[in-house]
């Protein structure tokens, strides 16, 4: 079975011109490098040519992630919204232990950042409060016991 990947256009965008970086600058530069390598003797002690077709090969293996990604993805719209918590939504929650209220993106698992409040719609939080809708209480198992917080808005 295939991975769907949910994006942003702005993701989608930022990942179509990465790959196209990728596939003519960064490719000659490395070209580049491996030319200039072989051009230092015997290969077999060179330990620049082996780090350029290292480099070349990294570089392959984000391109090939690159066109997965994006012939896999799925664009999230707003007219994919619905009434309750989906991937794109912005959902205010109140931990209800400390009364602290912060705002979360949700967004697919190529989006997310916790440090940026971007959670991904796979992680356990993120399962947890896809479909619920506003004043609802979300409960979410931690090792350090379950933590409870309620859906204060989404947008």
């Amino acid at each position: 079975m295939r991975k769907v990947f949910k994006l942003t256009q702005e993701k989608m965008d930022a990942y179509a011109k990465e790959l196209k970086y990728l596939r003519t600058e960064r490719e000659r530069e490395v070209a580049d490098q491996i030319r200039e390598a072989r051009a230092f003797g015997d290969l077999s002690e060179n330990s620049e040519y082996d780090e350029a077709k290292n480099e070349q090969g990294r570089l392959y293996a984000r391109i090939a992630e690159l066109e997965n990604i994006l012939q896999n993805a799925v664009l999230l719209t707003a007219e994919d919204k619905g009434d309750g918590v989906m991937t794109g939504s912005h959902v205010t929650v109140r931990d209800l232990e400390t009364g602290e209220e912060i705002v979360y993106y949700i967004v697919g698992s190529q989006e997310a950042n916790p440090m940026e409040q971007r959670i991904s719609d796979e992680s356990p939080f993120g399962k947890a409060l896809l479909g619920r809708g506003v004043g609802e209480e979300v409960k979410i198992n931690v090792p350090a016991g379950p933590l409870r917080f309620e859906i204060i808005a989404i947008k």
